[in-house]
C-alpha cells in the first residue's frame, strides 16, 4: 500500500508502486491511468496493459475489453472499504494515522 496527497494524479505515482508489486502478467486502469510512459514502462516489465484510452487521445488504443469488465471487482473492494467513516471522510491529520485507518477497515472488510 502506498499513500500519496490527495492531488496527486495516480499516473504519477503508478511507476513508483509498480516497482514494489512485482512481476504481473496484467495491470487493470481507469483511464486516468493512459500515458504513453506508463505503457511503456508495463511493457518493458513484461506487463500487459488493460487501459482503456481517453478520449482526447489521437490515435485510439487498443486494449482487452474482456479483461476489463473484470475491472468492477476492484471498484466493489474501494467501495467497502469506503463503507468505513474514518476513510471516507479522512479526518486524520497524519498520513500515518490514516493509513493505519485504511489497514484496519480492510481487514475488517475483507477478512472478518
Amino acid at each position: 500500500m502506498m499513500l500519496t496527497a490527495g492531488n496527486i494524479s495516480d499516473v504519477k505515482a503508478a511507476p513508483t508502486l509498480l516497482e514494489r508489486a512485482g512481476r504481473m502478467r496484467y495491470l487493470l486502469g481507469d483511464k486516468g491511468y493512459d500515458s504513453n510512459s506508463l505503457r511503456k514502462i508495463l511493457r518493458e516489465g513484461g506487463t500487459s496493459p488493460v487501459i482503456p484510452g481517453r478520449r482526447n487521445r489521437k490515435r485510439a488504443v487498443r486494449y482487452d475489453q474482456k479483461r476489463y469488465r473484470d475491472r468492477h471487482l476492484i471498484e466493489n473492494a474501494f467501495c467497502r472499504i469506503k463503507d468505513f467513516r474514518r476513510v471516507a471522510t479522512r479526518y486524520d491529520k497524519l498520513a500515518a494515522n490514516f493509513l493505519s485507518g485504511v489497514a484496519l477497515a480492510t481487514a475488517l472488510a475483507f477478512w472478518l
